[in-house]
């Protein structure tokens, strides 16, 4: 695991990272612009975003060639000439492999539409019941029932997203071995790091059943046979190359499957995206829903994933951020009153964590959600439905906005802030997705005169360069303390009497704050990090931390 503890992530938004040529979408010729940014921040391995052929229907998750690029976006001389810059720069290529679904535009659902009865094993078609009704009761994730009409049949194809995203059947081998073609196919390209979209819904059964309202995910998710299935893309892959880093998206996954995705023994995943943490301000569990986060739900989540993981050889990506998520720093921190330190407290809490980092674009500047005025101004097919959809359980205008402006993905989705001028030195045209706050949060002014990027430095390099951080274990401490956050990470030390200790505080509220430290604790210790001046090397029965204070001292 000492590699993988070693190496951070760079999640690029493609579309939204720099536009070169003036159509307002942001392109790999604008990421290849910006390569001196990127090295600075020092990370290890970029994701990138979908960027293949594409309709575009769910931003670029809906595929309709796996081989080519997105003219959208570039060309494949393009993406080559991307790669060597980085790898010149010692920082790999991940790429995002959607291969649960393909796009109805796809070659294999168009063959299956005319008549192809081979192309037809590819997809979940199905007739409908004896009374009328869809083949089951399932829902789409993004609204609606999960079943539209297969053309002019009588049949219906299964969507668990998008209706213009049509679910792959892996149980035909014909459908598998396409996807291995696939992988393969970038393998041989030189990239060596992927992503695969929610993998764990891979595993429906044959046959498809309705759920009873409460067990429909668990009827498609996390089934034993999605292991079976990854230690085959595995074998017959990415695997084949010693020095690959597989991700694995959960959806609605359990820690006990993802110990099995990610240990090194099941030759599945190299590690998992858990998204359990980033649901602790959902009412009931529901999304499009309200509420201040909870932290104490936090800390436990946090904790037990972190304990449980560690104890059984899983591995995990830790993040807070990403293109499905609003900003993390409107939703736990403070982005009027305490934007740098509570950005600088978020990052610390995850960056010291046991797992692999991974940072999206903007965070590491302080990037907030946008200020938007209506629902017009979101793009998102799915913030797009959900007002639809609030708007028929009754509420008014304003409400449904109210909370999908909370939650949406394009929050995350605005361009970068290169500068403060006009688009935000995104784009010479009009930005696909209007920018705010840009003339507060930018790049140009960060680097100037900043504090979080260069924070960011920190946190990657002590990464990189301290075995208790990247290899260490996670203890908890001051589980119930109802405002600091904190854990020990710990290394047994080579020919020492005593493993390395390093404690974790971070005060996640607003207001000065007095913890209590454990006996064990006190003492002599070496500041490690911290985002606040702090010099002391001794550590009493009581600390005050400051706003948003996050400390790492070794002991």
């Amino acid at each position: 695991m000492q590699d993988l503890g070693k190496k951070v992530i760079y999640q690029i938004y493609t579309k939204s990272f720099y536009d070169s040529n003036g159509d307002g979408i942001g392109d790999l010729r604008g990421i290849i612009e910006k390569l001196d940014y990127i090295e600075k921040l020092n990370v290890d391995m970029i994701w990138f975003n979908p960027f293949f052929v594409s309709p575009q229907n769910d931003n670029g998750y809906d595929i309709s060639d796996y081989y080519q690029i997105d003219p959208l976006f570039g060309t494949m001389e393009d993406f080559e000439e991307l790669q060597s810059k980085l790898e010149k720069l010692g920082i790999d290529v991940m790429l995002d492999m959607v291969l649960n679904h393909c796009s109805t535009e796809h070659e294999w659902f168009k063959k299956a539409l005319a008549g192809d009865k081979e192309h037809q094993k590819y997809f979940y078609l199905r007739p409908a019941k004896e009374d009328g009704s869809l083949p089951t009761n399932w829902v789409s994730k993004f609204g609606g029932p999960a079943w539209e009409r297969f053309g002019n049949t009588e049949l219906y194809y299964l969507h668990l997203y998008d209706k213009t995203q049509a679910d792959l059947d892996w149980h035909n081998q014909k459908t598998r071995d396409e996807l291995v073609n696939v992988v393969d196919f970038w393998c041989k390209k030189g990239v060596r790091g992927f992503r695969f979209d929610v993998i764990n819904v891979i595993g429906k059964a044959r046959e498809l059943v309705d759920s009873n309202g409460e067990n429909e995910r668990a009827l498609y998710t996390d089934t034993p046979v999605v292991h079976d299935y990854l230690k085959e893309l595995n074998q017959k892959s990415f695997g084949k190359y010693p020095d690959s880093i597989t991700v694995g998206e959960m959806s609605s996954t359990s820690v006990e499957n993802c110990i099995k995705y990610s240990n090194p023994k099941e030759h599945e995943l190299s590690m998992v995206f858990t998204f359990h943490h980033l649901k602790v301000d959902y009412l009931d569990g529901k999304k499009w829903t309200k509420i201040p986060f909870d932290f104490m739900k936090l800390k436990q989540i946090l904790t037990k994933w972190q304990l449980q993981m560690a104890t059984n050889g899983g591995w995990s990506s830790v993040f807070w951020n990403n293109h499905d998520q609003p900003f993390a720093l409107s939703r736990f921190g403070d982005p009027v009153n305490h934007r740098e330190k509570s950005a600088e407290m978020l990052a610390t809490a995850i960056h010291l964590l046991r797992g692999t980092p991974c940072i999206y674009q903007g965070e590491e500047i302080g990037m907030i959600d946008p200020e938007y005025d209506g629902i017009e101004d979101y793009v998102d097919v799915e913030a797009i439905n959900a007002y639809g959809e609030l708007l028929a359980q009754g509420y008014d205008e304003a409400q449904a906005f109210d909370i999908v402006k909370s939650k949406a993905r394009d929050n995350s989705r605005v361009p970068m802030h290169w500068t403060r001028g006009k688009n935000a030195g995104f784009s010479h045209g009009t930005p696909w997705l209007r920018p705010t706050d840009q003339e507060r949060i930018n790049v140009e002014d960060e680097l100037a005169h900043g504090e979080i990027f260069a924070y960011y430095q920190k946190l990657i390099a002590l990464r990189k360069n301290d075995d208790v951080i990247a290899c260490g274990g996670f203890l908890p401490l001051l589980e119930d303390d109802e405002k600091v956050f904190a854990y020990v990470r710990t290394l047994e030390a080579s020919g020492k009497a005593n493993a390395r200790k390093i404690l974790v505080l971070n005060n996640f509220f607003g207001e000065k704050y007095e913890v209590r430290i454990p006996d064990e604790f006190c003492g002599k210790c070496r500041v490690v990090i911290s985002n606040y001046e702090r010099d002391f090397c001794y550590l009493g029965e009581v600390l005050s931390l400051e706003p948003y204070e996050a400390l790492a001292v070794e002991i």
